[in-house]
């Protein structure tokens, strides 16, 4: 079994931590029907569609 020569300083330990803590920012991809930006997998709400169906009503919505 693997055991560490050396132990780790507090700083690299949280640096470490640090960058596997991130956050990305949502991918939006334009909505062929309505124009605008919506994430992807997910239903357009001002429009109601998703993959070209329309999935639930815009009036219900609103």
């Amino acid at each position: 079994m693997a055991v560490p020569k050396k132990k780790h300083s507090k700083s690299r330990t949280r640096r470490r931590r640090k960058i596997n803590g991130k956050l990305g920012l949502p991918t939006l991809v334009t909505s062929p029907e309505s124009g605008e930006l919506v994430r992807r997998h997910r239903v357009d709400l001002t429009s109601g569609f998703y993959r070209g169906k329309r999935v639930i009503d815009a009036e219900e919505l609103s």
